[in-house]
């Protein structure tokens, strides 16, 4: 599954998910929604009876449930029952909490800003310089990171028209890029940084999103000029 994985808020509730870009779906923890429905102080315990009473029932929504991995509280990633929004608002049927009818109208409209922002770029872009305003970024650093997305897009599209395949040979392909213009892999800066499952570019400098965006630019404009295809290791 090729996924992005990220946090959203329901009231104080922290939801884990995961977007698969494939099949352009959202995958929430059941867990997590489970323990936003505040009907049990363990969640994951209300969450492992509720599925052993619904597959006794021979409920078809427990067949449809995911294995996911998420990133827990301890840093680490762990295999994590995964629904869909259309799976969650059945299995929330089975729930009973006043919370029930508010995170069904919350799950909704997470899936709307996704379906608005794939018909609207725009959107997306608006959503992400809130985000950094908020997180107290300079004006001059928004437009570097949104310059360089630029030149990370036209890249990773490159390499998507040529004979690379996504996440494994990507990634292989970027740290290398990323060791030429820092001396460090990529999750070395990260380490260095003291970052676990965070966007590394959201947290690097100015000049270091610079230093970045060049060595992308560089690496397309050569690729193009030899026209190269595929992944070649050695």
């Amino acid at each position: 599954m090729e996924n992005i994985t990220s946090l959203t808020i329901f009231e104080n509730f922290k939801i884990r998910r995961t977007y698969d870009e494939k099949t352009e779906t959202w995958f929430f923890s059941v867990v997590d929604i489970i323990q936003a429905l505040e009907v049990s102080s363990d969640a994951r315990n209300y969450w492992k009876v509720l599925k052993s009473n619904l597959r006794n029932e021979g409920s078809q929504v427990v067949t449809k449930i995911n294995q996911l991995k998420m990133t827990a509280s301890d840093g680490k990633s762990y295999k994590t029952d995964a629904a869909s929004t259309e799976i969650l608002l059945r299995l929330i049927q089975s729930v009973p909490s006043k919370k029930a009818e508010p995170i069904k109208l919350w799950l909704a409209k997470v899936g709307y800003e996704r379906m608005q922002e794939m018909s609207d770029p725009e959107k997306a872009l608006n959503r992400s310089r809130e985000y950094w305003q908020k997180q107290g970024r300079s004006e001059k650093w928004i437009q570097q990171r949104m310059m360089g997305q630029e030149t990370r897009n036209k890249l990773t599209d490159y390499w998507s028209t040529h004979g690379v395949e996504k996440n494994r040979e990507f990634a292989i392909l970027t740290n290398i890029i990323h060791q030429e213009w820092s001396e460090l892999s990529v999750q070395g800066r990260k380490e260095l940084k003291g970052l676990k499952t965070q966007n590394l570019r959201d947290h690097m400098s100015e000049a270091e999103l610079i230093f970045a965006a060049l060595a992308e630019l560089s690496t397309r404009q050569i690729a193009e000029h030899a026209q190269t295809s595929g992944l070649e290791e050695k």
